[in-house]
């Protein structure tokens, strides 16, 4: 159900541009590393000189075919390329190759969670395309420089319905979508580089009301950004329209430094860049042999292996899609789940203590100074009742901090081991039980606060020291017994 905001309904849709991990541009063999010196990378054919044709990458076709599999979408066994018109300084040919009305990757979904609700976002269509150069303007004082090592790079552009009613929404599936094009290869998901490039289509409407007249937000760069821009959006149409006028069609830029988002021009509809079908490429031919062989070639796909860590692991789904974030993190809970042989437990502490930490710092989950085979025999400890959960965190935060390396040294170190004699816990709890007669009286009469009262002062005689489950399991059946 979509958001309501001051009345009206929120209504986003995405276009995102994935730029394809090939070694080469989507039809020339022109390099596409990031950061050469400008046009040391646009080689004729992406010039569009006199003379030159298109040949279409192996590679690129392949990576769109991975990602229709990975969201199960329909690959296309024949898809056509068409010529998108359109007249920028940094477009050489005066058009971009695209495709229009049959692509390669043909609906599909992305599954997440919001929170704790699960949610699902369709996909339109996922197209192969080719990318426009640069514009360059910062270092040039009442000029403009045009960099032309970008033409020609492989995209795929994935465009999906307006199922999203919320900026955590909008941000959840852009996580989601971030997360399977890095995990199965295709994009390495670097959005300060421009390798993942976020288009929000932004409009608000009464419930029930058609929908309103959208506005694209261009080239979210970071998922913070994100948020902001199309917060920023949501209420400046609906003060627009709450002041009588009308939203006009448009593609708009967010500034971060004034959080505010600004008009670049109308927004073109199809019909405006005269698509037709390009005479220089034949039609793409995806045999089901070649969708097979790439199947056969894929690692096993986050939501296969949630779905796995559900049924061997006896993990909660919202557990299961969490730690599969990553492949890191679901390798390092598959080596403390199998270690410890707790697998909740393992889930619990990587879900909530490790990632805690891992997110305040810049290395990821590969470098934390905690592996897995560690907590693994920290996990331990607490199952077989040598530690405390409380303890446990003061044992992590040693580990985590570099004073030592042995869970059982730390453990011993710092006298954290748990009280588990029965004779001696009896015996802290007749003294307790005696030098309280208020909590016993208010107990007996009935009130439970009185009860946990007394298990705290029976813990603080023990230092902290004592099994919790223990000292209850005791004391009820000591003053049971009054």
């Amino acid at each position: 159900m979509n958001k309501l905001i001051q009345g009206y309904e929120v209504v986003i849709g995405f276009e995102t541009h994935a730029q394809l991990s090939t070694q080469s541009k989507i039809f020339s063999r022109a390099p596409t590393a990031f950061g050469a010196e400008p046009n040391t990378q646009a080689c004729a054919v992406d010039l569009a000189l006199p003379g030159t044709l298109p040949v279409m990458n192996r590679g690129a076709v392949e990576r769109a075919i991975e990602f229709g599999l990975a969201v199960n979408s329909t690959i296309a066994p024949h898809s056509v390329f068409a010529r998108k018109n359109y007249f920028y300084p940094d477009l050489p040919k005066g058009y971009q190759i695209s495709q229009f009305e049959i692509p390669v990757v043909q609906g599909g979904s992305v599954e997440f969670f919001l929170g704790d609700e699960k949610r699902s976002v369709r996909l339109v269509r996922a197209h192969l395309e080719e990318d426009a150069g640069k514009s360059l303007h910062e270092d040039f004082v009442g000029q403009s420089g045009i960099d032309l090592n970008r033409a020609g790079t492989p995209l795929l552009e994935i465009v999906t319905e307006p199922d999203m009613g919320s900026s955590d929404e909008a941000v959840a599936y852009a996580k989601e979508l971030h997360k399977i094009v890095t995990w199965i290869g295709i994009c390495d998901g670097n959005m300060q580089e421009g390798s993942f490039r976020c288009d929000a289509n932004v409009s608000v409407r009464k419930p029930g009301a058609p929908l309103g007249t959208r506005r694209e937000i261009k080239n979210l760069n970071s998922f913070k950004f994100m948020k902001e821009a199309i917060d920023y959006e949501i209420r400046w149409q609906i003060e627009e329209i709450e002041d009588g006028r009308a939203i006009v069609q448009a593609t708009v830029l967010f500034d971060p430094d004034t959080g505010e988002t600004r008009s670049m021009r109308t927004k073109e509809d199809a019909a405006d860049y005269r698509y037709f079908p390009d005479p220089d490429l034949p039609p793409l031919v995806v045999a089901p042999e070649w969708v097979e062989s790439v199947r056969s070639q894929m690692a096993e796909l986050p939501r296969v292996m949630a779905a796995r860590f559900v049924k061997d692991y006896g993990l909660p789904e919202y557990d299961a899609t969490t730690l599969t974030q990553s492949k890191a993190m679901a390798a390092y809970f598959e080596a403390a789940a199998q270690a410890s042989g707790q697998p909740k437990l393992a889930s619990n502490w990587i879900m909530g203590e490790l990632s805690r930490r891992v997110n305040a710092g810049d290395a990821g989950i590969e470098q934390a100074p905690v592996s897995a085979k560690t907590l693994a025999a920290l996990i331990s400890r607490i199952a077989d009742n040598t530690i405390s959960n409380a303890a446990a965190r003061q044992v992590f935060e040693a580990l985590w901090n570099g004073e030592g390396h042995e869970v059982d040294a730390v453990i011993e170190a710092k006298g954290l081991k748990q009280m588990n004699d029965s004779g001696a816990l009896e015996k802290i709890i007749d003294e307790v039980i005696a030098a309280n007669p208020d909590n016993v009286a208010q107990f007996r009469a009935g009130k439970d606060k009185a009860f946990n009262a007394l298990v705290g002062q029976a813990m603080k005689a023990s230092k902290g020291k004592a099994n919790p489950a223990q000292v209850n399991e005791l004391l009820r059946a000591r003053l049971a017994a009054l």
